[in-house]
Formats: C-alpha cells, sequence, structure tokens
C-alpha cells in the first residue's frame, strides 16, 4: 500500500518538475526573443561601410599595430554577431562554486547592444537561466531558475548601464571593426604596449585600458570601476577582461578563449572562463 503512494507521488512530482521545466523554457524562450526584438528595433545604419586604413594615421601606435594585424584594409565593416560558448562561471560572491555554461549572444554594433543568453548547470536537472544584456543604453541582468522563477531581475541606467556598455566594449575584440575611430571611438596614447580607448552611446560614456602583447594583439582590457552585483545592490569595482588563441575568422583575427575578474583589494577574482564554439557575422553590405 504504501509503495504503491509513494509511486504515484514520486510519479506526481516527476510530473511537476517536467511542467515547470517546459512552462519555464518556454517563458524563457519568450523573453529572450523580446530582448532580441528590442536590440534589432534600435539598429542604426552606418556611416561608414568599410575599413580604411587611412583612418589610422593619427592614432597610437600599439593601437594602429593592433588594426594593421587584426584587420584589412577594405573589409566590410561588422554589423551583427552571433556567438556561441561554452566554459564555467563562479556562482559565489565570496568562494570558489564554478558551474559548467553554455550560452548564446547576439551583438549589434550600431547602435551598440548585446543580448547573452546563458545557461548553467547548477545542480543535474535544475539549471539556471540568465540574460545580461546592453540594449537601447539599458543595461539588464536578469536570473531566473529553470526561466520560471526569478532571482534576480536588474534593469536600467546609471552603473549598471555602463558596466553593461564596458563588456560590450571589451568584448569588441570579437568584432574589431567596431573599435575604429570611424565607429565612434577615440583613443589616447598611454605606452608603447597600452592605450585609452573611450565609447559613448547615449549618456554613457565609458574609457577602457587596453593592454597589447608583442604581437600586436589585445591582451587584456581593464576598468577601474564596473557595476558589481553584491547582494543585490550594484557597486564599482576594477576589473578586468583577458583574451588569447587568436584565430582568423573571416578575414578578422579574434581570440577564442577569455576570462574576467574582479580585482579585490584581496587580489583577483575570476568568475567567468569561456570558449567560442561558434561565431557569426553579417556584415556592411
Amino acid at each position: 500500500m504504501w509503495l504503491k503512494i509513494l509511486v504515484v507521488i514520486l510519479i506526481a512530482l516527476i510530473a511537476i518538475y517536467a511542467a515547470a521545466f517546459l512552462y519555464g523554457a518556454s517563458r524563457w524562450q519568450t523573453k529572450t526573443q523580446e530582448l532580441r526584438d528590442r536590440l534589432e528595433f534600435a539598429r542604426s545604419p552606418l556611416q561608414q561601410r568599410t575599413v580604411d586604413f587611412r583612418e589610422l594615421d593619427d592614432l597610437p601606435a600599439p593601437v594602429q599595430r593592433y588594426f594593421r594585424t587584426v584587420l584589412e584594409d577594405g573589409q566590410p565593416i561588422v554589423t551583427s554577431v552571433h556567438v556561441q560558448h561554452d566554459g564555467t562561471f563562479n556562482t559565489s560572491e565570496t568562494d570558489e562554486h564554478w558551474s559548467a555554461f553554455t550560452s548564446e549572444q547576439w551583438v549589434v554594433t550600431d547602435r551598440p547592444g548585446f543580448v547573452w543568453n546563458g545557461r548553467v548547470a547548477m545542480a543535474p536537472g535544475l539549471p539556471v537561466r540568465v540574460h545580461d544584456a546592453y540594449v537601447s543604453g539599458q543595461g539588464i541582468l536578469h536570473v531566473s531558475l529553470l526561466g520560471a522563477v526569478s532571482v534576480a531581475d536588474l534593469r536600467g541606467k546609471g552603473e549598471l548601464a555602463r558596466g553593461e556598455l564596458m563588456r560590450y566594449f571589451a568584448e569588441a575584440t570579437w568584432y574589431p571593426t567596431a573599435l575604429l575611430p570611424s565607429q565612434g571611438v577615440t583613443w589616447e596614447a598611454v605606452d608603447d604596449h597600452s592605450a585609452y580607448g573611450t565609447l559613448t552611446d547615449g549618456d554613457n560614456t565609458i574609457t577602457l585600458l587596453f593592454s597589447f602583447n608583442d604581437e600586436g594583439l589585445i591582451d587584456t582590457v581593464r576598468a577601474e570601476a564596473r557595476g558589481r552585483t553584491v547582494e543585490g545592490e550594484v557597486v564599482p569595482t576594477p576589473w578586468r577582461g583577458r583574451f588569447w588563441n587568436y584565430e582568423e575568422r573571416d578575414g578578422m583575427l579574434v581570440p577564442a578563449d577569455g576570462e574576467v575578474a574582479w580585482l579585490l583589494p584581496d587580489g583577483e577574482r575570476p568568475y567567468w572562463r569561456g570558449h567560442i564554439t561558434d561565431l557569426g557575422y553579417e556584415f556592411a553590405d
């Protein structure tokens, strides 16, 4: 008798979980599409459609070397990107709790923005879904269990928006034509291996320090203050992105691997390590 009751309860629990899983996946897919639609709606026509090395003449020496290394004169400007990653993500603010993730990301270069849709394997059968985005000048960070139960949902401007624009700017190593002066970036010399890059989108202006290795490639990107979420609050914190394993993709050299970390008083705290599994571009006609 009791065995039958337990079997019935188990079947009921499995059915409830399956329903929640399917509902959450469908609901999350809808929200992802809504963000992608907003990203597409904000697109603007490009003023310059091809790379022209004449615009490099007044740039700092390491920036010139970078563009001449990763781009070809006359190639079309990247207008949008579709990226897929896998890797590990540290889900703890204070400890080392690394979980596997897979993700899909859509990027538009004018007006700059992106939507990152991640799936983090927190526990067997319990995926955590994450939207990290910068759309129309707004920053978005939405974390949900199964895509059905929100754990965090931050949206707005200010530090959150600037932090997400910093991510877009740092990740332009994957779409390097977006770093050209004709695409709105200004450069300031620091030394023979680094330069400050500044990007403005609407009310948001950000500056990052780009460091270049001996091969002329971007090695690290640093922000002195990027918004870090701590107990639901956004706290400006030094931040660093590191990129390596450059490969040729559609006539450009871009990194296949990366790591990002917070630079805390007690040392670096990496929280994302990823590898590109697929990368596709749309170019200006």
